[in-house]
């Protein structure tokens, strides 16, 4: 029986519906040798004959193994015909799997897991990093960047046994197909790391977000054109392509490769355009891909020449409206789109103007990012969640289910945000050294270390930040965690300005950086915090999904209102960051400094006088906030809104 055994925890643990089912974990846990920083799959093929009949001798093993392997019987036995692709760079499914950068890709994650959750017929479309994402390294107090390798069959990638080849100048680059299960939604990554490549092109899919801007234009190529093919080659028949940002732009040419008659590309792209939908996750020109000419051309001549047209004819196609030698992805997807949306009611505005005339950019519409419940929820508050409210509902969005947080009593919430703090505490002592005051107000600021996001605003208010600090009746301690991009200077610079106050002993050792940011880290962060802190200057956060993470966790935001904040912030269910008028940017950054930390001393001192109050509110923000925050919600919004057929 040991083959067997080993082959139901081999196919348990490579569907990633473990990274949130709860028994599945829980399973996992039980084999010998099972830790967090190794995927479930290498650790059951390492599992010696020995362990596999101790564990065939466990009668409650047994069981639970059974039971479980019901539950992944019953999701596949109920897949739905995938008939929508969901295309994108990265996916965020577990920090064990590094094939994501940050909030895009860890978005799709939960979009593909909540597709597993609702039955609705997605398959991910993505690419396979060989290297992934880089880990972040804290040398000298300044951020250094170091890489791993990611083995497909260690991380239960099934290989399709399919290998596209996309067109490339001069040459064809093939790919092979890696399938990845998470629940009943497929997803498919495309890996050039094949022999009969050139060495060059095997490593266009080496690392995440990292390269020359040629290196870019292969990943994306790969992505969008390889993508269409394997989706052919593996048996997908797409109604609907949705584009999550213009990386996945590329996907058009090999749709209009489809159709194309007579050269006639208007033709084409009106029989494309009902089959894709574009997601924008950028308000500033600065986040899209532009490519310039010189470097792009060549690869667009490949399918001009192809259809027997001027090259100058496809360049229009993508043509930015603003400089005409350069070729914008988010134009080439709004211009062979039916419908693009923002990921919050304030980046839709935001984006209508800043692509007014493009293709469809003036209908931009919106739908707000959302997370995955079960996978963000922490287990304790899960545990107080499924008891007081039901076990299906409030993680599928039900308001009538979350109505019902009023019953949850003070004792019972205090008892499950401690435990919640205390695993943050276990981590950060582990990772820095540093003991939590447990009775301190725990504040959190974790994300991408973009110098938009500001994550140094509060030190430009040092007066005011050394008496929140010093202040031991009511003890406040600030955890930081964040990465910059590797050829970010300034936000390398924020990196270290951080860890420098943390070091500053006026500061008294209440300013804490966990170092290398990942998933892991994240939902210690969401679900540890009590207070989430974010700070962008105002409209440039997209949606800023972390702090929606943090909700479920009875964890209050304190925010700029900017992204999703702004269309759901009522005035108790948090705190908002008061927004500055002034044009000088110094100014502004003082004035929305001092707002920021006068908000948080006001907080702490309900924390920690009037702390029924503050639990009050922790129910109230469930109440209004959890039905609206969940990516069940999301989806269903895009079902309404975005994946229904094109007029």
């Amino acid at each position: 029986m040991s083959s067997d055994l080993r082959g139901d925890l081999r196919r348990l643990a490579s569907n990633h519906a473990w990274t949130y089912t709860a028994e599945w974990r829980r399973l996992l846990d039980l084999v010998p040798g099972v830790d967090d920083e190794t995927h479930p799959v290498l650790l059951v093929d390492r599992l010696d004959d020995t362990r596999l009949r101790q564990l065939e001798g466990d009668a409650g093993f047994i069981e639970l193994l059974s039971h479980v392997m019901a539950q992944l019987d019953h999701l596949e036995a109920t897949r739905p015909a995938a008939t929508i692709a969901y295309v994108s760079p990265e996916f965020g499914l577990t920090a064990l799997l590094p094939q994501y950068a940050g909030g895009l890709g860890i978005l799709a994650g939960d979009h593909l897991k909540t597709g597993s959750d609702l039955s609705v017929g997605l398959v991910g479309v993505g690419l396979f990093y060989r290297q992934g994402v880089f880990h972040q390294v804290i040398a000298n107090r300044r951020q250094v960047e170091t890489y791993g390798e990611v083995d497909p069959d260690g991380v239960g990638a099934d290989d399709t046994g399919k290998v596209v080849s996309i067109p490339f100048p001069g040459r064809d680059v093939l790919a092979r197909v890696w399938r990845m299960e998470v629940g009943r939604t497929t997803l498919l990554l495309l890996d050039t790391d094949v022999l009969s490549n050139a060495d060059a092109d095997r490593t266009i899919t080496d690392r995440l977000y990292v390269g020359s801007r040629q290196h870019r234009i292969d990943q994306e190529m790969v992505l969008g054109v390889g993508g269409a093919l394997a989706l052919e080659a593996c048996g997908f028949e797409i109604g609907l392509h949705h584009l999550n940002e213009g990386h996945a732009g590329f996907i058009t040419l090999a749709l209009i490769d489809r159709v194309i008659s007579d050269g006639n590309l208007g033709a084409a792209v009106e029989r494309i355009r009902d089959g894709l939908v574009f997601t924008t996750h950028t308000p500033v020109a600065a986040g899209i891909d532009r490519f310039e000419r010189h470097t792009l051309q060549p690869y667009l001549e490949v399918w001009s020449t192809r259809w027997e047209m001027s090259v100058d004819e496809l360049w229009e196609l993508g043509v930015d409206p603003h400089d005409p030698d350069k070729f914008n992805m988010a134009a080439l997807c709004l211009r062979s789109s039916v419908r693009a949306n923002g990921v919050s009611r304030l980046h839709g505005q935001v984006s209508r103007k800043l692509f007014a005339g493009v293709g469809i950019g003036d209908s931009i519409g919106h739908v707000t990012n959302g997370v995955h419940a079960r996978s963000w929820t922490g287990e304790h508050m899960q545990s107080l969640l499924d008891e007081a409210l039901g076990t299906r509902d409030w993680a599928n969005g039900s308001a009538q289910a979350w109505d019902r947080v009023e019953a949850i009593d003070d004792e019972s919430l205090l008892v499950a945000r401690h435990r919640s703090s205390e695993t943050l505490a276990t981590l950060i002592e582990a990772r820095t050294r540093t003991k939590l005051n447990p009775e301190a107000l725990i504040v959190g600021f974790a994300r991408r270390f973009a110098p938009y996001k500001r994550a140094t605003l509060l030190l430009r208010r040092l007066d005011l930040l050394r008496d929140l600090l010093a202040d031991d009746s009511r003890p406040v301690h600030l955890v930081f965690a964040g990465k910059a991009h590797p050829t970010d200077g300034p936000g390398k610079h924020l990196v270290t300005e951080i860890i420098d106050a943390a070091e500053t002993p006026e500061l008294h050792g209440r300013i804490t950086f966990i170092a290398d940011y990942d998933m892991s880290v994240g939902h210690a962060m969401v679900q540890g915090a009590d207070v989430w802190l974010n700070n962008p200057i105002q409209p440039r956060e997209a949606s800023g999904t972390s702090g929606e993470k943090a909700v479920l966790n009875g964890v209050l935001n304190c925010s700029v209102l900017d992204g999703w904040w702004a269309e759901m912030f009522d005035g108790v269910n948090g705190w908002s960051i008061e927004a500055s008028g002034a044009a000088d940017e110094g100014h502004r950054d003082f004035e929305e400094a001092t707002s920021m930390l006068e908000t948080i001393a006001a907080i702490s001192n309900e924390y920690h006088t009037a702390r029924p109050v503050f639990l009050g509110r922790i129910r109230h923000a469930w109440r209004t906030l959890g039905p609206r925050v969940v990516s069940a919600r999301m989806l269903r919004d895009y079902q309404a809104t975005m994946y229904t057929p094109g007029e």
